[in-house]
């Protein structure tokens, strides 16, 4: 695939322009460790003027008529879906990931447009009698105001979508930081909001070398209402307290430890699969991917011989091959935390069935690994792998399965497997997580709202209550003469 035609400059206010001083920067291919080309990297000047714009946009783009703001989600979905195939392969080549994925990515985040387009004639508010008589409760809901948005490498469509769907349903302006190291899905999505009619003004899209240098503008502007963040617990620590003056609303969806229980009544084929699809998603780089799988003893040895045997045969190359199930890591910083913490399992103790080993050759690539015997010490129990390892260890009865899954500062999924349907909503009541998958590895859905509890963040994400993390609340009291 060519990259004619494909974006490469900020999108500031709807235009298509080079950055203030006319910098760039170079995209990878994580599959050969090659420049794919270069974009421009937006400067303190450009973030100035986004700002300014959405601010001015703002007051007329609230008053745009729902059904406006849905009919522009509509046909920007209907655009995503007829360019499914290039917008996949545009993606696996800056992230790396099997055309496989890409596609799935691509429909997954399509179809936040068209939820959107369907909640945004639905933003609904009440009127009420006064419990007291002689008066009425009116209340209505309306945009929060212009909003910066930063999305991550691992899902650089449907992250924006998410975001940017809800943004457009409830009438917000915005600007879009994306990942420095997949900024092209990003740029070529902006290119189709704004045939699918999103008007200029409205969105903005700043791809730049420093994070900092835009989102630290638009917080410190007080006209800068809202925050949504997906990435680590760390950044997004930060920028919790760079909120705090201004008291900008937040969205934040940071880190993960995905627990996978495995009770010994579950179907074991379906385990497996379950354990497949909850690890190998996106290569293993996934913030909802099983982090730590816990297994009841007596189906152990059962499950970890199943497991190593569907692990080692996916196959694993460049993401645009015929039958690739395993593509490179995103870069070699992250193929090399990966190394790292298998490694720290290893000399622990621990033992791998299948992989263990960064490949040879061009691209980051790391083979698909099953460890097993892993001490509780060992680092990739405790910390977010981002790679395509399964560590697992076993419990004895189901109070030391909770223990073990909630044993952690993240909460964002937890996977559970068992044919006891009591079973089944006790624990997955019990788990300290804000999504749990039962007997399921995909829990991922635009119409359920997405997002964990501790250090995994807050807000929600999809769903009905996607919309509501972009509206404030308004109540007006009416009080009328003549009324009981």
């Amino acid at each position: 695939m060519t990259l004619d035609g494909v974006p490469r400059q900020i999108f500031l206010a709807g235009q298509w322009r080079d950055a203030a001083d006319g910098s760039r920067f170079g995209v990878q291919d994580p599959g050969t460790g090659q420049q794919l080309c270069e974009v421009s990297d937006a400067q303190d000047a450009d973030v100035g003027e986004a700002i300014e714009a959405a601010v001015a946009k703002q007051e007329e783009w609230a008053a745009t008529p729902p059904r406006e703001r849905g009919e522009i989600l509509r046909r920007a979905w209907q655009l995503m879906t007829d360019r499914a195939d290039e917008l996949a392969r545009l993606m696996t080549l800056e992230m790396g990931k099997s055309l496989a994925e890409s596609k799935a990515e691509v429909t997954y985040a399509a179809e936040f447009f068209r939820w959107f387009s369907e909640e945004a004639v639905r933003i609904d508010g009440r009127y009420a009698r006064s419990p007291a008589g002689g008066g009425r409760v009116l209340v209505s809901k309306h945009p929060v105001g212009p909003c910066i948005l930063v999305t991550p490498w691992n899902f650089p469509l449907a992250m924006g979508t998410r975001k940017i769907g809800p943004a457009i349903a409830a009438g917000c302006t915005m600007i879009v930081k994306p990942a420095q190291l997949t900024p092209l899905s990003m740029l070529n999505l902006a290119g189709l909001l704004k045939e699918a009619g999103l008007p200029d003004g409205v969105l903005s899209v700043l791809p730049s070398t420093s994070a900092s240098r835009v989102v630290n503008p638009a917080l410190a502007d007080p006209r800068i209402r809202k925050l949504s963040f997906t990435g680590s617990t760390e950044v997004g620590r930060k920028l919790v307290e760079q909120c705090a003056p201004n008291l900008q609303r937040m969205s934040m969806e940071l880190g993960g430890n995905a627990p996978f229980l495995m009770f010994e009544d579950a179907d074991l084929d379906a385990a497996v699969k379950g354990a497949v699809t909850a690890k190998m998603r996106n290569n293993g780089e996934s913030c909802v991917a099983a982090n730590r799988f816990h297994v009841h003893s007596s189906v152990a040895g059962e499950f970890v011989r199943q497991l190593t045997e569907a692990m080692s045969s996916l196959k694993v190359g460049h993401g645009t091959e015929d039958g690739v199930k395993v593509g490179p890591l995103i870069s070699a910083e992250q193929r090399d935390k990966v190394v790292e913490l298998v490694e720290d399992a290893l000399s622990r103790g621990a033992h791998a069935t299948t992989g263990g080993k960064a490949l040879d050759g061009d691209g980051f690539f790391y083979a698909p690994t099953v460890l097993t015997d892993v001490p509780p010490d060992a680092r990739i129990l405790r910390e977010e792998v981002f790679g395509p390892v399964a560590p697992v260890t076993t419990f004895e009865d189901e109070d030391e399965a909770v223990r073990l899954a909630n044993d952690t500062e993240f909460g964002l999924v937890a996977y559970v497997f068992t044919r006891d349907l009591d079973r089944a909503i006790r624990v997955g009541e019990r788990m300290a997580t804000g999504m749990v998958g039962l007997n399921t590895g995909l829990v991922s859905n635009a119409s359920a709202p997405f997002g964990g509890v501790k250090a995994s963040g807050f807000g929600r994400e999809g769903g009905a209550e996607g919309i509501e993390e972009y509206l404030d609340v308004k109540y007006m009291a009416l009080s009328l003469s003549g009324t009981p």
